[in-house]
């Protein structure tokens, strides 16, 4: 099996990518998307996004990373993807699935769907322009308002030449309320000869365990219940290798979260650092009760060393055969 860190924007970013990919288990991930209009972007602007460009498009854990592209001009589209595969990505990801409103009024993601002939337009323009060997990959929901048009949107994605295709397995009315309707995906199978990533809802490992049963798909990605739970890929691995593993204690957990360097960026803001912090900790309580209590406790903070100083406190570096290393 192939698990995917998804594209979440303005929470997986270069940092985050790289602390989960530290903790293991991920083949790939994927960048926020690039909102592409008209123009091409310059090389800044990748690696502004995907700075593993500068590690040879992997991240320090050796996971590579593709760049997601998000608009609705084809040829724009085209020309950039291109472009970020010139500059080392790892295959192109095209978004369909992002529900966001101020997203979708500007005819990008999700409300793409309700357009299969327009979604086919994008695709065959960018897998014209990237070479054969580099794979372009689309993310998409089950439909915009309801599945009516599931089969068609899949049959555009297919025949216009992707590589392989993510299903978020709910429409974009749906947004994130349980429950992530899996048992959709394999009548859309049996229509495809790509392989299929599905997604949605899988929390725990017990979640991808049914998710694979019901959707039929032997590929995950892994989004929030990744940020809840950061070594469910190893854990989700493990399991399914059969091997033993020893979860992630909550105190390397709050050394990994300094292992990333989030506090050391000379670029971010004095805020930056304290929340994203608070707003990781948002996900960790779903798994660790003790996420409540620091919150509690930096809640006030907007001060980098301030909350660098209660980490430090509470950190412990993982040892080699424990935590998030398999010992079996």
């Amino acid at each position: 099996m192939k698990l995917v860190l998804a594209p979440m924007e303005g929470v997986v970013d270069f940092k985050m990518r790289q602390l989960l990919t530290d903790i293991g288990g991920f083949d790939l991930c994927v960048t926020e998307f690039i909102r592409v209009v008209d123009l091409t972007f310059p090389r800044r602007v990748f690696t502004r996004y995907c700075p593993e460009l500068l590690n040879e498009g992997k991240t320090r854990a050796g996971t590579p990373v593709r760049i997601q592209l998000l608009g609705q001009v084809p040829h724009a589209l085209a020309s950039n993807a291109r472009k970020a595969i010139m500059l080392g990505s790892h295959g192109i990801d095209l978004n369909f699935g992002c529900p966001a409103k101020t997203v979708n009024k500007s005819k990008g993601g999700a409300v793409l769907l309700k357009e299969p002939e327009l979604m086919y337009q994008i695709i065959k323009a960018v897998r014209e322009a990237v070479p054969s060997e580099h794979q372009v990959s689309a993310k998409i929901r089950l439909g915009f308002d309801d599945d009516s048009n599931s089969t068609e949107i899949i049959d555009a994605v297919q025949s216009a030449g992707a590589s392989s295709l993510a299903i978020h397995a709910r429409t974009k009315r749906d947004g994130y309320k349980p429950p992530a309707y899996w048992e959709k995906i394999p009548p859309l199978l049996k229509r495809l000869s790509i392989p299929v990533v599905a997604n949605g809802e899988i929390w725990q490992v017990e979640d991808a365990l049914l998710c694979q049963q019901r959707s039929g798909c032997d590929d995950l990605m892994l989004g929030r219940g990744a940020l809840a739970t950061p070594d469910l890929a190893a854990k989700i691995k493990a399991k399914v290798n059969n091997e033993c593993y020893e979860p992630l204690q909550w105190e390397h957990v709050i050394y990994h979260i300094l292992h990333s360097s989030m506090h050391q960026d000379p670029t971010a803001s004095e805020k930056y650092f304290s929340s994203r912090t608070k707003q990781w900790l948002g996900y960790l309580k779903r798994q660790y009760p003790q996420a409540h209590h620091l919150f509690d406790e930096i809640k006030t903070f907007k001060a980098k060393q301030d909350v660098v100083s209660v980490l430090e406190k509470y950190a412990k570096q993982p040892s080699l055969d424990s935590n998030h290393t398999i010992i079996g």
